[in-house]
């Protein structure tokens, strides 16, 4: 009996089968994708069709078996999602580079996409149980902060690309530490929010219909708006100082439930801003193209200018509602449309029926995110699925509302679609640690184990 209750039972064939249907479909949706590029450039069927589609095709492959094997009670849903998404960026970026456009390069995406399989691999491995990471809370706080200042104290030379110090950039290597160190801050955030909760979900006095907080317990959130802060004036990283404080805020509302933590949390972020806009020229700058992006000054300059903003307005507006078509616009006239700006670049061919389905797609991404938070039986779990969903969401609202002048542009790029090794990779570890989390939750508990497992030989 003891050997029928140790032995794990897989998950059910018919779910297996389901998974594998929809990662099947989400191919096809990309290699469909991509067969409509060459068409409408060409008039034929791409030549390398065949060699991309059996190199999305095999990595998936590859990333189900690992998911079937370590992690077999994992939301089916995911994996799907972030494969159409990924293919979509491919598809774009072989597109940009069929027109010409410098830098594009699908061959080098699909590279650094087979590394962060590896690397969603690896995690999945090495992380068995994702518990593990609250004992290690304060490394990862002191992780993340030495990933964040590395690029402030190096040389602009070794740091800098078009005036953000974000970079760490040695021969012909560069890599973004910022990207890898939100995770280490959200496990940071969840650990230390798990101990602390219950001190700061204390009410001090009652303003109008709000329980404000002690004024004893704002340390916290004064100390990570000061770090956040000291990014955007030292690093001149609007999107990452956005990211940082507006995760830390989302997870502390998780905490509490307290609301007045959000309204104090916004308060700050935009009196910081503020105050930065006057005292440093590159944020008020940032700030004064956003409010007037036509303005001539800001358009004809050189650098730090309006005119990418523009050409992505221009770019949106010529797409409409259906779009220009796959193939058939001119989203190479767009800058980094292929990196900053690929959102921008889709909305042109697939226009906004298109933007609004590749929302759609990262919102249910989202959801399954925060369905495992829900789902989670232990706190920490709870808020570390729920700060790494956020953190998703955050980052998608950032950047359609910078490519659409919403809000001032920030430099972050669209999870699993711009081209770039660093986000991509600390993105597809993102997917491995919501991964590993939904399969602790969603896992039978061990009575229902044993008595499945008490079932099948009984059946034999």
């Amino acid at each position: 009996m003891s050997e029928v209750a140790e032995a794990p039972v897989p998950m059910p064939a018919k779910r297996r089968v389901a998974q594998l249907v929809m990662l099947a479909l989400a191919v096809g949706i990309v290699m469909g994708a991509y067969a409509n590029v060459g068409l409408a450039i060409d008039g034929q069927i791409p030549a390398g069709m065949l060699t991309y589609g059996l190199g999305l095709g095999g990595l998936m492959a590859v990333a189900y078996i690992v998911l079937a094997k370590f992690a077999p009670w994992a939301d089916p849903l995911i994996l799907p999602l972030v494969t159409v998404i990924n293919g979509l960026g491919l598809v774009m970026i072989y597109r940009l580079e069929s027109a010409k456009m410098p830098g594009a390069s699908a061959a080098n995406q699909i590279m650094w996409t087979a590394v962060g399989v590896v690397m969603f691999t690896a995690t999945l491995l090495v992380i068995r149980d994702h518990r593990i990471l609250q004992r290690l809370t304060y490394t990862a706080g002191a992780v993340g902060l030495v990933l964040l200042a590395i690029p402030a104290i190096l040389p602009a030379s070794l740091s800098e690309v078009q005036g953000a110090k974000i970079w760490i950039r040695i021969g012909g290597f560069s890599i973004q530490p910022g990207e890898f160190a939100k995770l280490a801050l959200v496990v940071f955030f969840a650990g230390y929010l798990v101990a602390k909760r219950d001190v700061l979900a204390l009410a001090g006095r009652r303003l109008l219909f709000i329980d404000l907080p002690r004024a004893r317990d704002l340390g916290p959130v004064l100390v990570t708006w000061a770090l956040s802060l000291l990014v955007l004036v030292f690093e001149k990283d609007l999107g990452t100082s956005l990211l940082l404080f507006g995760t830390f805020i989302a997870m502390l509302y998780i905490a509490t439930q307290r609301t007045s933590w959000v309204l104090i949390g916004v308060l700050l972020f935009a009196g910081g801003a503020f105050l930065a806009g006057m005292a440093f020229d590159h944020v008020g700058d940032r700030f004064q193209i956003w409010l007037n992006p036509s303005s001539d000054e800001f358009y004809n300059r050189e650098i730090g200018g309006s005119y990418q903003i523009m050409q992505s307005l221009f770019g949106l507006g010529a797409g409409g509602i259906l779009g220009t078509g796959l193939g058939q616009g001119n989203p190479d006239l767009i800058p980094l449309s292929f990196s900053d700006f690929i959102f921008a670049a889709i909305g042109e061919e697939l226009g906004l029926t298109g933007l609004m389905a590749l929302i759609m797609l990262y919102a249910l991404l989202v959801e399954r995110g925060l369905r495992t938070s829900l789902a989670a039986r232990e706190p920490f779990s709870k808020l570390l699925a729920g700060g790494l969903s956020f953190i998703l969401a955050w980052q998608v609202f950032i950047i359609v509302g910078g490519v659409t002048n919403l809000i001032p542009l920030t430099g972050l790029v669209t999870p699993f679609m711009s081209q770039g090794g660093s986000a991509l990779l600390a993105n597809w570890i993102l997917i491995a640690l919501l991964v590993r989390m939904s399969d602790s939750a969603r896992k039978p508990p061990p009575q229902a184990i044993q008595n499945e497992g008490l079932t099948q030989v009984f059946q034999r």
